[in-house]
């Protein structure tokens, strides 16, 4: 029940964050800020993060856990460090 849950969940988060992928790049191609671009790749990354570490958790029957939290606390880190940048450099 627990696996269902966190795969539910994730793909909720993977949906949410492509959506926003999506946006950003709307934004950018419209008004050429790479401030959107900057936020594109940020949630990009913050959801590869979420699926890489899903599909690595199942192929790997939940072992090795701390590497894939890892893996996804890096790659959402950086990802919402390049959100963050977006929000400092957008005029």
């Amino acid at each position: 029940m627990i696996e269902l849950l966190y795969t539910v969940s994730t793909l909720v988060f993977v949906v949410a964050g492509l959506t926003m992928v999506g946006m950003a790049m709307r934004a950018y191609v419209q008004t050429s800020r790479r401030a959107m671009l900057h936020l594109s790749v940020g949630f990009s990354l913050a959801v590869a993060g979420a699926a890489a570490t899903m599909i690595s958790a199942f192929v790997n029957d939940f072992t090795g856990v701390k590497s894939l939290l890892l893996v996804n606390s890096g790659l959402t880190t950086f990802g919402y460090l390049f959100v963050m940048y977006s929000l400092v450099t957008y005029e």
